[in-house]
């Protein structure tokens, strides 16, 4: 079986590198070519377009950045499309809108191949450990073929309905990972204020019912000041977008996440954009006028 992977990006590159270590046939593409050189020396074939690539294999994997790349990705000069027929299978785990899943899916199927929607949870450390979480929307038979090789970078992998339900899901993901952010934020913010020893209050802390992911993993990072992303603002903002688009779409009211937008704005006004999402904190810290970890 030949494995394709498209978009050798931020969480890309891990996903295709667990790939290649996991002893499968893989070839990738990325719309900057550069950017595959590593992998081509583990053993990674480079196909010169998405044509190529989707003609090359048998499964195509995508991971990019937003609704608009991945249309083009697929349907645009050179797309998927042009290599795809019976038999051939696409797995797009990048976050996009449910409806252009849905459209991109008709288009895949209407050439005989088939479309199944597996966004992504877990940073970059998720990509490059192999933990990552993924949420598929699509038919049963689809997943099963797949399967094996999401085991690759996926520890957690679950089918939450037809297509369009992993996109669905991955919103409601992310809603809760902001949310984990803002409550990360403002606790070690107050620990800051009151005097208390940052690490010892996360380890007080950590093991009870205040504790996350984002806590054990963004906390030490906040307490450093290390703004390394393991997915930044301006893609977390993306995926808030596509949130409160829905949620308007469902007349559902979502106060918090429509906050912590506005605040994720803030900051990339400031130009912090590349920044890591943990560093919402900055909004925080500029209402307070006091940095954590500084004093």
């Amino acid at each position: 079986m030949k494995i394709g992977y498209a978009g050798i990006g931020i969480m890309g590159r891990g996903m295709a590198a667990n790939l290649v270590r996991a002893g499968h046939d893989v070839t990738v593409w990325n719309r900057t070519a550069a950017r595959t050189a590593d992998l081509a020396a583990s053993g990674a074939s480079v196909a010169a377009s998405p044509a190529e690539l989707a003609a090359a294999c048998d499964i195509t994997m995508i991971c990019v950045s937003d609704t608009p790349d991945v249309e083009a990705v697929t349907l645009g000069p050179d797309g998927l499309l042009g290599g795809l027929g019976p038999g051939k299978l696409v797995v797009d785990h990048s976050t996009i809108s449910a409806s252009a899943t849905t459209r991109l899916a008709e288009a895949v199927q209407a050439a005989g191949a088939e479309w199944v929607d597996a966004p992504v949870s877990g940073g970059s450390e998720g990509a490059e450990n192999g933990t990552l979480s993924i949420m598929v929307g699509g038919d049963t038979a689809a997943l099963d073929r797949a399967m094996p090789f999401m085991e690759a970078y996926g520890a957690s992998i679950t089918h939450v309905g037809p297509i369009g339900s992993g996109q669905m899901a991955k919103l409601v993901n992310q809603v809760l990972v902001v949310g984990n952010a803002l409550a990360v934020s403002e606790a070690l913010l107050l620990a800051e204020a009151g005097g208390l020893d940052l690490d010892a209050t996360i380890n007080a802390v950590k093991g009870g019912a205040a504790g996350s992911w984002m806590l054990s993993n963004r906390g030490p990072q906040i307490i450093e000041r290390d703004w390394r992303p393991g997915f930044t603002i301006d893609l977390q903002q993306k995926d808030l977008r596509l949130v409160l688009e829905s949620a308007d779409e469902l007349a559902v009211p979502l106060p918090g996440t429509s906050l912590v937008f506005q605040m994720y704005r803030a900051l990339q006004r400031r130009g912090l954009g590349g920044d890591g999402n943990h560093a919402l904190v900055k909004a925080l810290e500029e209402m307070a006028g006091l940095e954590i970890g500084t004093n």
